[in-house]
């Protein structure tokens, strides 16, 4: 039987320049104009364009391999203001313009209270053996030092990530959702978290 697993979404930068296009007022393509709308539009979606590469890599690698615990999301994103958001769950240009304001530290409480708050939520009621797979970085402990105190051995991420920039872990795990092979998981717990840069992945 395969062990249930959950994929955590590290965020992408709302702040940049992608962001400040995204969230014009006069912006008149499809995304922007949705997101302005009512219902806003999909995280997944929004952290996407935000992202590129490393952020589509995430959502087409967690949707590739998406096995949950009965009842549970597949995917949540951390985000900076608002803890855990389903993948799929929708977001406002209100909501985009607190998060490019949001400061993703573990030692701000306004980003670490809500995430602690939902990977609490999420640790219970999971059951004990499901394993949460960080798809972001580990070398830093701005995700690590909040989670791994809630989750425990029960955190892991692909050991192939050691010494990938985002732009590489994106690529790889692209290739992977496309082929259909999963990479292997260790737990965050007592990991080697910074290596060297492995050699670039092979033009397709």
């Amino acid at each position: 039987m395969r062990t249930p697993r959950v994929f955590l979404l590290s965020p992408a930068y709302a702040g940049g320049k992608r962001g400040q296009v995204l969230m014009r007022d006069a912006a008149a393509f499809d995304l922007a104009v949705r997101l302005r709308g009512p219902l806003g539009a999909e995280i997944g979606e929004v952290f996407s364009f935000l992202s590129g590469l490393y952020f589509r890599g995430k959502v087409a690698y967690a949707r590739a391999f998406a096995h949950p615990p009965p009842g549970g999301p597949h995917a949540l994103v951390i985000t900076p203001t608002r803890g855990l958001l389903p993948v799929n769950g929708r977001v406002t240009l209100d909501t985009l313009r607190e998060f490019a304001a949001g400061d993703v530290d573990a030692d701000n409480p306004a980003y670490r209270a809500p995430l602690e708050l939902h990977a609490a939520e999420l640790a219970e009621a999971s059951g004990g053996d499901c394993e949460m797979v960080l798809l972001g970085s580990v070398a830093s402990g701005k995700y690590v030092d909040v989670l791994l105190g809630i989750f425990g051995e029960r955190l892991v991420f692909p050991a192939d990530f050691v010494g990938r920039g985002d732009m590489s872990r994106g690529g790889l795990m692209l290739r992977c959702a496309a082929g259909g092979t999963e990479l292997e998981y260790v737990p965050v717990l007592g990991a080697v978290r910074r290596g060297a840069r492995p050699p670039k992945l092979s033009p397709r």
